[in-house]
């Protein structure tokens, strides 16, 4: 199982962008999808988190800027980020917790706000 992220790049304080993760391959059933940034010279943090059910939990930082959301039909994860700051400038990665698998990790994009 693959996941492959899209929807990163470079954009003004105050705009918005939207990310987009699929997953791919001997798919079972996918628990918990979520994003993840990594800043320069700091850990990996936890950004959302939606349920399979849609249940939903976001740092404190990104509350009413960034929504999460998924489509489990096609297996796909989006993060819709507006009100951008220069702080959320990261890499951001995609994980998925599937039920035979474990955790997956996509690769990261990276988004940069400019101030």
């Amino acid at each position: 199982v693959q996941l492959q992220a899209s929807g990163g790049g470079l954009v003004q304080a105050g705009g918005s962008l939207r990310l987009s993760c699929a997953a791919s391959g001997s798919i079972f059933s996918i628990n918990v999808m979520a994003w993840y940034r990594q800043a320069p010279g700091k850990q990996r943090e936890l950004v959302a988190r939606i349920s399979r059910a849609g249940s939903t939990d976001c740092e404190d930082s990104v509350k009413g800027r960034f929504t999460i959301s998924r489509d489990n039909a096609k297996n796909t994860v989006y993060l819709q980020m507006n009100s951008l700051k220069p702080g959320d400038t990261a890499v951001y990665y995609c994980y998925a917790l599937e039920l035979r698998i474990g955790q997956i990790w996509g690769q990261g994009t990276q988004v940069t706000v400019s101030s």
